[in-house]
């Protein structure tokens, strides 16, 4: 019975009706053919950002299920290598968007021409999909690039409104990466307290370092100031760390987004990932920042393409085009903090050794009985 029942639900299907090749090959209707005046070109253009919304689903897709493995209080570690291949997946995507630019570049502006005038006064802005990958990543609303002084959701209907405000109140990725490195355990451990070692260890560095610029025999002094000045020292860019205070104010500012418990964790993990315990969460945030790189990178060539094809014309939704384009790659960033890590890290020659305990705990361990 059971294997009759299995054979009624899995029947027999053809490739061309399990894709639905009929909708998506019957989904291509250029303007310009309607009007009567058919422009090569515009075929291109259409089939482009088709594939652009169906890979910005799969991103969707993705983010979906990763935020339902870290939306938990407790995570399980079992979790995490699944949600880095997903993340890498999506690294892969991003790549091949950037590539299809190349592809769009084959068309020359004057072959665009051909067609402009009857996509007004639509606008790749109008994306939801892209809003929705942008909103599950965490870009913060308040550091939006506003579309022609509107809220980023003013044109979509309200129930996409809604579903976008959701994903803010239900929490991000952001959200989530943060609330997940806050519960690192290592920080504190035992005997061993990891900011105290690490205060100690830039201390050492920073003098060794200032000493060997000052006694540089072929420096010259404007060069020792500027070498000095770009070193910095404990109270320059390690006090974002080093003192909760002065984390607190650059976050009010908004030049820090993460709390100071990720901070530090993500600091911890980005120094000791050599352990092996570490390995996972290290790839894992390394990723993070892989992503933030990848959507800088086809913003950027984004609006390179559309200076390219449009010079200093508005775009067609009525944008100001290549100039807005070219800001969003320059400001809307989800993991700027995992990027200010770097500013924070210090040679492996001048980390403190970490407690045999802590060290075994960090280890895999396996004794034969």
């Amino acid at each position: 019975m059971k294997g009759q029942n299995n054979s009624k639900k899995y029947s027999t299907i053809h490739y061309h009706d399990y894709l639905e090749l009929d909708k998506i090959l019957e989904a291509q209707h250029p303007r310009s053919e309607a009007i009567g005046a058919p422009a090569h070109e515009e075929m291109l253009f259409i089939i482009t950002h088709q594939a652009y919304e169906l890979w910005f689903k799969q991103i969707v897709h993705e983010l979906a299920s990763i935020l339902t493995m870290f939306g938990n209080e407790q995570v399980d570690e079992r979790s995490v290598g699944t949600v880095v291949s997903r993340i890498e997946r999506i690294e892969k995507i991003m790549d091949l968007l950037i590539q299809q630019i190349e592809i769009m570049e084959t068309m020359t502006p004057l072959d665009f021409l051909d067609f402009r005038n009857y996509l007004f006064p639509a606008s790749g802005f109008q994306s939801f999909q892209f809003r929705l990958v942008e909103s599950l990543l965490g870009l913060p609303e308040e550091e939006r690039i506003t579309y022609n002084n509107h809220h980023y959701a003013a044109f979509f209907p309200k129930e996409q409104q809604e579903r976008l405000d959701a994903i803010y109140a239900n929490g991000t990725l952001f959200d989530a990466i943060e609330k997940w490195l806050e519960r690192t355990p290592f920080i504190q451990f035992g005997k061993f307290a990891f900011l105290e070692s690490y205060e100690v260890a830039v201390d050492k560095m920073v003098k060794k370092e200032q000493e060997a610029i000052k006694t540089s025999s072929y420096l010259q002094e404007a060069e020792k100031k500027m070498r000095l000045k770009m070193l910095g020292s404990k109270d320059t860019y390690f006090q974002s760390v080093l003192d909760k205070k002065i984390h607190k104010k650059l976050k009010a500012a908004g030049e820090l987004r993460f709390s100071y418990d990720a901070t530090v964790a993500a600091l911890f993990i980005n120094l000791y990932r050599d352990e092996p315990i570490l390995h996972l969460p290290f790839k894992l945030l390394s990723k993070l920042m892989e992503i933030d790189s990848k959507f800088t990178t086809w913003r950027y060539r984004h609006a390179q393409m559309v200076l390219r094809m449009l010079g200093k014309k508005i775009g067609t939704g009525g944008s100001s085009g290549h100039d807005y384009l070219n800001e969003t790659a320059q400001k809307h960033k989800f993991f700027g903090d995992l990027h200010n890590i770097s500013t924070l890290l210090i040679p492996r020659s001048e980390l403190s050794d970490l407690p045999p305990d802590l060290k075994q705990e960090l280890s895999f361990s396996f004794t034969a009985k």
